[in-house]
């Protein structure tokens, strides 16, 4: 965060979180066209990478056997956020199942750091500006 600052924290009981709008989204996520993005993309914490997936050693919300994944020998318990506008509720797809929630768990578990399958498909690329002879990274405002 110290490429920010603290203003763009806020404290928690037991951590530091990102502020939020003040309609509730994350305070980097921005609009491009029809699609909403991060603009932490190449810096991306990793509660952000897990949002709105919670990965728990043991049932913490019931239904044990839908939230029930096994990787190895760890039987982990998966749960999404009721509040993400971004969830289709219904079955999970082959995809999901096989690319995306493996992707989820190893992130959580710390064996993965980059995302291939939980993220924009849309690459990250600086823009860079000539001022008096110098490079200059410029990160565009975000298009609310």
């Amino acid at each position: 965060m110290g490429t920010y600052g603290a203003e763009v924290t806020e404290p928690r009981v037991d951590r530091l979180s990102l502020r939020k709008k003040p309609d509730g989204t994350c305070l980097f996520l921005y609009r491009f066209f029809d699609r909403w993005l991060c603009g932490l993309q190449p810096m991306k914490p990793r509660a952000c990478k897990l949002w709105p997936f919670k990965i728990y050693g043991k049932p913490e919300y019931g239904r044990p056997d839908e939230a029930s994944f096994t990787r190895g020998e760890n039987r982990l318990f998966v749960y999404v956020d009721p509040l993400c506008l971004g969830i289709r509720w219904g079955a999970p797809t082959p995809s999901f199942i096989h690319n995306t929630l493996p992707e989820f768990v190893e992130i959580g578990l710390g064996l993965r750091e980059k995302q291939q399958y939980s993220t924009s498909k849309i690459p990250y690329t600086p823009i860079y500006l000539e001022m008096q002879g110098k490079r200059k990274l410029h990160r565009p405002p975000p298009l609310v």
